[in-house]
Parts: structure tokens; sequence; C-alpha cells
């Protein structure tokens, strides 16, 4: 099987199983008790462990991506001052990567610090929630 077509088949196979849309929703109505499949719900758990691994594999890209950077540059410098064209092409793509590693490192990190983020800005949120609740129960308490 050529790639082209064990790419369109799995396209065709991944399109079938999507069980949820961004751009639109459900024509079936809301129930009172709770909510749609529409709904996107998270909680703690879920963003703290994909944050974690963001985190993780963030540092692991950042050693392992780098292995061969060096000898990958020491090559294409020799090819050229040797007059070998590929020793451009080399470092055209020692440059690449370099590019698309660094891309790759930022945007596990702004997952991992998005996510961290969120939590505390949720968790500060609710804390700030609580703490009015019972600043007004104090208040009913001097009503009575």
């Amino acid at each position: 099987m050529t790639f082209d077509a064990e790419w369109s088949e799995l396209r065709a196979e991944s399109a079938q199983r999507v069980d949820m849309r961004l751009n639109g929703i459900s024509a079936e109505p809301r129930s009172s008790n709770g909510p749609s499949q529409a709904d996107l719900a998270v909680n703690d758990d879920d963003l703290g462990a994909i944050g974690h691994d963001a985190y993780e594999l963030r540092t692991r890209l950042s050693k392992d991506g780098d292995h061969a950077r060096p000898a990958t540059f020491d090559a294409a410098i020799a090819l050229t001052n040797g007059n070998f064209v590929s020793g451009s092409g080399l470092l055209k793509v020692h440059d690449r990567w370099q590019t698309h590693l660094k891309t790759l490192l930022d945007a596990c990190a702004q997952i991992s610090n998005h996510l961290d983020y969120s939590r505390a800005s949720h968790h500060k949120d609710d804390a700030q929630i609580v703490g009015d609740l019972l600043s007004v129960s104090k208040l009913n308490e001097y009503l009575k």
C-alpha cells in the first residue's frame, strides 16, 4: 500500500470516529437535568496531567532533540570548507531543524504554563468566591 493510499484511508477512518465538533452544536435539545453532549467539561486532574505531560515532553525534547546538532553543524562546515555544495544544504537542514525544535519546545512550554496558570487562576477565583460568600453570611447574621 502506498503512503498516499494509507494516509487517505486513515483520514477517512478518523473522520468517522469524530465525536466533537467545534464549529457547531448538536440539534438535539438540552436536557434540564444535565449538560448535553455538546458541552465541554474538564476537571482539574485532567488539566494537571496534560500540563505535566507537556512539561515532561519539553524536558526530554530539549535534551534529545539537540543530540545531533553539534555533529551536523561540524559536518556542514567541513563540507563547505571542502568546497562541497552539500555543505550549504546540510547547514540549511541544521538551521531548519533548530527552528522547528525551538517552535515545538515553545509550544510545549506554552501548554504547560497555560494549564498551570489556568489551574491556579481557577483556584484563586474559587477561594475569592468562597471568601465573598462567607462575608455575605456574616452580614446576614447581623441583619437577623
